[in-house]
């Protein structure tokens, strides 16, 4: 049976993960819907897992921490980028039922809309380049990345509603990564060291097409200010 590895008690006890509303959305999600056949019985334990197309899943206590990082409430607009098997986006529409989710491999991105439907998660699914966010249904009181670029994107802050929070990865590779919250009031923005992380690289194939766009400039200075002394 596909539950039969599932824990009595889902999810593992996380010192530092202490909201009610992640917990229970956590418990809700069967992980075991979003890994291949070939990882079932390894599902429900707190690690990463292939999902193919040289992608993960991520650590469920990742996942957690990532989602009670952006204080969502029922009624909280949320960006994710880099949507996988869709498992995260499944975790947020347990929170609030206004999720979309962006992910640039083809494959990925076709079999989360297909699952998160079957599942009867109202998730609005997109191929594409992530860093370029969805602006279309902007602004985001949370944009979650779930893949680490080297720099954060400018289009995901011009996105952020006021008030708004950004968890993201950022590294250069996967043994020098740090888990941010950047939070925006405003014109300004602040940031704070979550955890050392290993995700996998932002997929990406093109350059950011943002040189000319007067106010990426300005917030990609800002960023840069920002992360003078990480």
């Amino acid at each position: 049976m596909r539950e039969s590895s599932r824990p009595r008690h889902w999810p593992p006890v996380w010192p530092d993960v202490t909201s009610p509303d992640v917990l229970a959305a956590v418990a809700a999600v069967p992980r075991h819907e979003f890994v291949p056949p070939a990882y079932w019985d390894q599902a429900y334990e707190d690690i990463p897992l292939p999902i193919g197309c040289g992608q993960t899943i991520s650590q469920p206590y990742i996942v957690a921490a990532m989602t009670q990082a952006l204080k969502l409430t029922p009624d909280s607009r949320v960006l994710e980028v880099g949507t996988g098997s869709g498992y995260q986006a499944a975790v947020l529409a347990e929170l609030t039922p206004h999720v979309w989710t962006i992910e640039a491999v083809p494959e990925l991105a076709a079999s989360a809309a297909a699952r998160l439907r079957r599942l009867g998660y109202q998730v609005a699914v997109r191929e594409g380049d992530g860093r370029l966010g969805w602006p279309e249904h902007a602004p985001y009181d949370g944009i979650l990345v779930a893949a680490a670029p080297r720099d954060v994107p400018p289009p995901l802050i011009a996105q952020l509603a006021d008030g708004g929070r950004l968890v993201i990865p950022l590294g250069d590779s996967v043994w020098n990564q740090r888990l941010w919250l950047i939070e925006k009031r405003g014109e300004t923005l602040s940031k704070t060291y979550l955890a050392d992380v290993r995700f996998v690289p932002l997929v990406s194939a093109e350059p950011m097409p943002d040189s000319t766009n007067p106010a990426f400039a300005s917030i990609r200075k800002k960023l840069q200010k920002l992360f003078e002394h990480p």
